[in-house]
């Protein structure tokens, strides 16, 4: 890649860069915001969901995974279309079927119907979400601005899980649990009229304008098995027949899209992007971070309103300081950046969250949120938001404008892929583990025993979340060097310091 690829202006219908940039980067935030958020403002109201519409406890994951799934699914579609029929179109289509499906989550009447919603959700965010990153990364041409508004970015994306299980539990206990789904109608609305009105148009320079439908169902079909197999192997038994079919269709399904990829003229990805070391690194590593953080909100959440009997309002409050958290961390990480590297601060984030992770594998069953939970939470909140404004930078930062949007599909979807096979794997394991304990007793017995289990499956989920995001620090650490990153840092500095 050239410095002129990443430095290039992007090409508007009109030919001319929009000078409204930090406007546009509060509408792209925005939508963000309301995509992220719904990542994690279910968990609160997960219990009252379940009751309003008879879940059962296997299928409950299901109202989390179903968007994960498909918005982790259809990510790497959306951030190529977005290249080639327009980013703000695509940014325009998205909010607009974000918000309707919104609106069909909070009118659901069967159990049914929201797994399909939340799917739905999941579809517009998979348009709406590179699109959003792919417009500031070729609005923001400047590296030292672009590093502020990625600052920005990480912060709404980390920041929103946070918000979103503090919106749950307020609007559950308040209103109901339909509420949580309503409210991004209002604002999906404001979003659209502002991005018709101050967004211009952008797309990339390519001769062609087709898409690799083949790529996107085939990764879409072997994730889904994927997640599908590791969900239901608690109940099929890890080494049963179903549990390995599953596991050999997805493999089968993946390795048909590489070899689709390697075949198609036009392909959904292309493979010679994984040459930037920066990028496939900062993704991989993404995805294993991100496949412990999900499954650390869901756990965490479980534990304040089930262990320690916190209402759904409470319960979203004890969360407030993970926000103001990943705030702090997310504008530290953006001095640190000139002072010790892009590297070295995402390794020391990503080891600080992973020292709350730990912490938090020690939750009591008769423990309180100020001497057991707090402790754990804020050193991981940090730590996350000192993490992701880095590995965005390492993400996006090495391609020109026309990988603009693959690279931010490819970046969004190691996050919600990875959050997906997280929780999928850590609900497994908790649920194993709290099986195990139980097996055997009857009567007074299994009904003492119960909470101490439930514990018990907690902290195995939370040991098991801190190795995911230790590998990811030690992957980081071992496989970038500092040449890798030299560009990066040097257009941080002042440009007296750069061209001294």
């Amino acid at each position: 890649m050239t410095d002129t690829a990443i430095e290039a202006p992007p090409r508007t219908e009109s030919g001319q860069r929009s000078s409204n940039r930090w406007l546009i980067l509060v509408i792209a935030c925005l939508a963000q915001f309301m995509v992220v958020l719904d990542a994690t403002v279910v968990n609160v109201a997960l219990p009252s969901i379940q009751k309003g519409l008879h879940f059962s406890p296997s299928s409950l994951q299901w109202v989390v995974n179903a968007y994960t799934l498909v918005f982790g699914g259809f990510l790497l579609l959306g951030g190529r279309a977005g290249d080639l029929l327009g980013r703000r179109r695509l940014f325009v289509i998205g909010v607009a079927l974000f918000s309707a499906a919104s609106l069909l989550n909070g009118l659901a009447q069967t159990s049914t119907m929201l797994i399909v919603g939340r799917g739905l959700q999941g579809l517009g965010g998979a348009l709406l979400s590179p699109a959003a990153l792919s417009i500031i990364t070729t609005t923001f041409t400047d590296q030292a601005e672009r590093t502020k508004a990625l600052g920005v970015w990480s912060a709404i994306a980390a920041g929103g899980g946070a918000v979103g299980l503090v919106m749950g539990g307020a609007l559950t206990q308040l209103a109901s649990w339909e509420w949580i789904f309503i409210v991004n109608v209002p604002v999906g609305l404001a979003t659209l009229l502002a991005t018709l009105r101050f967004v211009p148009e952008s797309r990339a320079d390519l001769q062609h304008r087709t898409f690799d439908l083949a790529g996107a169902v085939t990764v879409t079909a072997g994730l889904v098995v994927l997640v599908y197999a590791i969900v239901k192997a608690q109940a099929f038994g890890w080494g049963s027949a179903r549990t390995i079919g599953l596991i050999a269709a997805s493999l089968i399904l993946l390795a048909g899209f590489v070899a689709i990829e390697q075949r198609s003229a036009h392909p959904l990805i292309r493979l010679s992007i994984f040459r930037v070391k920066t990028l496939t690194v900062a993704d991989t590593v993404l995805l294993l971070v991100a496949s412990g953080l999900f499954g650390m909100f869901f756990f965490a959440s479980l534990y304040v309103q089930e262990i320690l009997g916190y209402s759904p309002l409470r319960a979203g409050l004890a969360f407030l300081p993970v926000t103001g958290g990943i705030v702090v961390g997310a504008g530290i990480a953006q001095q640190l950046i000139r002072r010790i590297g892009v590297r070295n601060v995402a390794v020391f984030g990503i080891g600080l969250a992973t020292v709350g992770l730990v912490i938090l594998a020690g939750i009591p069953v008769h423990g309180t949120y100020a001497a057991d939970l707090l402790p754990g939470l804020l050193p991981m909140s940090i730590g996350m938001g000192l993490t992701f404004v880095p590995i965005t930078l390492m993400a996006t930062g090495g391609v020109g404008e026309n990988d603009a949007g693959l690279a931010s599909g490819l970046f969004n979807t190691a996050q919600q892929v990875g959050g997906s096979l997280g929780l999928a794997i850590l609900s497994t394991l908790a649920a194993t583990r709290t099986t195990d304990l139980l097996s055997g007793l009857h009567g007074q017995a299994l009904f003492a025993a119960s909470t101490a289990a439930k514990v018990s499956g907690y902290r195995v989920a939370f040991v098991a979340a801190a190795i995911m995001l230790g590998a990811g620090a030690l992957l980081l650490a071992a496989t970038i060097r500092r040449r890798d990153v030299e560009k990066l840092d040097v257009n941080q500095l002042a440009p007296s310091a750069a061209t001294a």
